[in-house]
């Protein structure tokens, strides 16, 4: 293995933080379902005598071609052997374990056997370089198997390549075979993965196809808990071991699904979260919650939860401790309203000093909503259920119109619609900066490329030179500031300056919401072919999220060329889009593998880029902007602002508002008015803009009496409107604006007794379309085609009006007249 990495022991972290932190992270399911190999206590090779372990391991293939190295690694291994026999023990593992080595981390442990040996029959000048070796040899032999821990403490560079010689060459193969399809600048990583799987084998024991799931995990564990460096590459590993098949097909696409997502809480969890004190209570929560599950997602759930026991009870119980009931005093109840309307957060003032800081809770009527559900919910189902739900019916403490929001509402609009009045108008500048930031990054990357190492980058004016970076793989492409000396790593400022500029360009161009942008595939690009002209409509199929509805957006040919983009940057060199796993942050589950448009590369692992990315992104972009709002501070933009944006756009500029609803995919056009933002001068101008164009289309000059020569001209107009197939509905006074191309044109209304005409239109249209492709004439097929469409929806009206004409008429009958039993029959009445 390289220098480049390394593991080296820290200061353990306290016990009881490495737990808690360990039990946040736990995903109880997964680790149930793919458990660690348990370590054995007895196997063959740890049984074997010492003149059979020395035979073995002195013996092809543990045998180096080098004479020094063989002769090293036998003298270690004799001499190991002969340490190890002092402690005691039935197999070599238990003399391994009695001999406290692995209570000395890193190279410390050396020096227990060399102080043995010094006592023991004298200690040569090979000794400090035998001895490693001839560890070396028992592990990679599996006669000892240390532990995960100890052995994350110490350098490996012969490990891997060792294992690959005598403990499994085909394995190793298969992974270098891997490794080599890879780009160069992968290189470095596979060898630090081999060493990661030979680490498990030194361990587990085992060939490659033995390895677990598990035992990535507690790899992975284990280095966080000895503090390994090595970033991305502490999972790479698990990456290139499943790309080999080891694992079975329902195994998580990446490691990182067993410590950085925690995965869903139960009910139980939800609430246990707050340690009710009030056993019954608790009980009665989950119940409560276990009723509403079916109705509600996860993040509902988990929003409840959060405020039935958090924000409510576990509140109550402070101001009243032992209480056991839903009936709550009067005081005990305007306390608590009073501590939920504000809410405290700690933070750092000027002079570095902790202070408390409250502030008004915006969302206090939502939290009383959900309260007051609680009350009235266990109301209604003790009607039902009196036996469950009887003995906590309660008077609700909280009236209906403390929940009222209407004021709240019109606050929140005129927040909104100022946020978008101080938006809207720079929206171009950031379009405009996000694309220069965009372009200038790609110039910088390509000529920095192109520069030798040490060398001034032109274009730079003598500021940036690329950096000297010996250690460096060739994926990152590095510049030094020549007046300071900071690096910059301009392969990520170039890739960063790219999705902040797709990120801006795809919510402003759609008005889509951040969560359906990240959900954006390969496969949301899609097509409609008109049925009357043949033409292909490029359309972006968007998947349901928040009203649970999929939509369909027409692409325009801005955001066509900006996923274009996306997309070529994604292709493999075979064409395709790499499929990434997701991971939903509200719902807390895993996506199966997708080709998302918005992934990018960490190492060698292609990631789903998260919504806290997307605000990087964001504020990255704007920062460039220098833009400020009315108070002076840098201006913010959220992913959501660009969908208000969109609304406001898109109706001020003509725009049906029910259409504006389709296209954003809410429930009620109410939604979408209250998106859009209401300018005083829009109106104004709309009503002068209305008054102006109702003068010029209606002059007074229009309302006399028309002379004879007027009233000829009208009448001569329409004359002049007839054609050979049926007739023109242009407006007066307007000439023929498709060209005379009748058959096309919509405007058209064909005569019923010249559909013998068009009928031989059409077949005239068949025939030159089959010549025209027989000849190759391909530049008259696409012309021809929608012609002969139009005449087939022509004749198609014809024969419309034909069945209408030829419907038979309905039999109504005559009255009769009679009489029943003296009274008038129904027919007489």
């Amino acid at each position: 293995m390289t220098s480049t990495v390394k593991h080296s022991t820290r200061k353990p972290l306290p016990a009881a933080t490495s737990v808690a932190a360990e039990q946040r992270s736990r995903n109880r399911q997964l680790r149930t379902e793919f458990p660690p190999r348990s370590a054995e206590q007895w196997w063959p090779h740890t049984a074997a005598t010492a003149e059979q372990v020395q035979q073995r391991l002195t013996a092809p293939p543990f045998a180096p071609p080098a004479n020094g190295t063989r002769a090293g690694r036998r003298r270690g291994v004799t001499k190991l052997l002969r340490w190890l026999s002092a402690f005691p023990g039935d197999t070599w593992q238990d003399h391994w374990l009695a001999s406290g080595a692995e209570e000395r981390p890193g190279a410390e442990w050396v020096t227990l056997p060399m102080e043995w040996l010094a006592a023991h029959g004298g200690v040569t000048s090979y000794d400090s370089t035998d001895v490693p070796s001839g560890l070396l040899m028992l592990i990679c032999g599996d006669v000892i198997r240390p532990g995960l821990p100890w052995m994350l403490t110490r350098t490996h560079r012969y490990v891997a390549s060792v294992m690959a010689q005598v403990r499994d060459p085909a394995g190793f193969t298969r992974l270098a075979e891997l490794a080599a399809a890879e780009p160069a600048s992968s290189q470095v990583d596979a060898k630090i993965a081999a060493t990661r799987i030979a680490t498990i084998l030194a361990c587990k024991g085992g060939t490659i196809a033995d390895i677990t799931v598990g035992d990535c995990v507690e790899l992975v564990e284990t280095m966080r808990r000895v503090h390994t460096r090595g970033g991305q590459k502490k999972v790479d590993f698990y990456l290139r071991l499943r790309a080999l098949g080891v694992f079975p097909g329902d195994a998580p696409h990446s490691i990182r699904a067993f410590g950085l997502a925690g995965g869903r809480l139960t009910i139980e969890q939800l609430v246990d979260r707050y340690r009710i004190q009030c056993r019954p209570v608790r009980d009665l929560l989950i119940d409560y919650l276990r009723e509403r599950q079916p109705s509600l997602d996860f993040t509902s759930l988990d929003a409840v939860s959060r405020t039935l026991a958090g924000l409510f009870w576990a509140r109550i119980e402070s101001l009243a401790p032992g209480i056991d009931t839903l009936r709550l005093p009067s005081d005990v109840v305007r306390a608590w309203k009073d501590e939920l309307r504000t809410v405290k957060r700690t933070t750092t003032n000027a002079a570095g000093e902790r202070i408390e800081v409250s502030s008004p809770r915006l969302n206090a009527k939502d939290e009383l909503m959900r309260v007051r559900a609680l009350y009235l919910d266990i109301a209604h189902w003790a009607v039902e259920d009196p036996a469950r739900w009887a003995p906590w019916v309660a008077p609700c403490p909280i009236s209906g119109t403390e929940v009222q929001k209407s004021k709240e509402r019109r606050h929140r609009k005129a927040r909104m619609d100022q946020r978008t009045r101080e938006r809207l108008p720079v929206l171009p500048v950031l379009v405009r900066t996000a694309n220069d930031r965009r372009l200038a990054a790609v110039r910088l990357l390509a000529v920095a490329q192109a520069t030798e190492s040490g060398a001034v980058i032109d274009g730079t004016d003598g500021a940036l030179r690329k950096a000297v970076a010996p250690k460096a793989i060739g994926r990152i492409v590095w510049a030094e500031d020549v007046a300071t000396g900071n690096r910059r790593n301009l392969s990520y400022e170039e890739e960063e300056a790219f999705w902040a500029f797709a990120t801006v360009e795809v919510l402003r161009l759609t008005g889509i919401r951040c969560e359906e942008l990240l959900e954006l595939s390969h496969h949301s690009i899609t097509e409609y072919r008109l049925p009357t002209t043949g033409e292909l409509v490029p359309l972006l199929q968007i998947a349901p999220s928040k009203t649970d509805t999929e939509r369909l957006l027409l692409v325009s040919p801005e955001l066509a060329d900006v996923l274009s983009a996306i997309v070529q940057r994604l292709r493999t060199p075979n064409g395709a889009v790499p499929l990434v796993v997701s991971y939903d942050i509200r719902e807390k589950i895993w996506h199966p593998p997708m080709p998302l448009l918005f992934q990018r590369a960490i190492g060698n692992e292609r990631r789903a880029i998260t919504p806290s990315a997307i605000r990087k992104l964001l504020i990255n972009a704007l920062a460039s902007t220098e833009l400020t709002d009315v108070n002076g501070d840098p201006l913010i933009f959220q992913a959501h602002d660009f969908r208000r944006i969109f609304v406001t756009d898109a109706i001020m500029n003509g725009l049906p508002p029910h259409i504006a609803q389709v296209i954003c995919g809410h429930k009620t056009i109410d939604t979408t008015m209250g998106y859009k933002a209401v300018y005083p001068a829009e109106t104004i101008e709309a009503h002068r803009a209305f008054i102006t164009r109702r003068r010029a289309t209606r002059p007074s000059e229009e309302y006399r009496t028309p002379t004879d020569a007027e009233w000829d001209a009208f009448l001569a107009h329409f004359e002049k409107r007839k054609v050979s197939v049926g007739t023109c509905a242009r407006a007066f006074g307007s000439p023929c604006v498709h060209e005379h191309a009748c058959v096309r044109c919509s405007l058209l209304r064909p005569d019923p007794a010249q559909r013998a005409r068009l009928v031989e239109i059409r077949d005239n249209l068949e025939a030159r379309i089959i010549e025209a492709k027989r000849e190759g004439w391909l530049g008259e097929v696409e012309g021809l085609q929608v012609s002969y469409s139009g005449v087939k929806d022509k004749l198609a009206q014809i024969d419309a009006t034909f069945q209408r004409r030829q419907a038979t008429a309905t039999e109504l009958g005559m009255p009769s007249f009679g009489f029943i039993s003296g009274r008038a029959t129904s027919d007489e009445k």
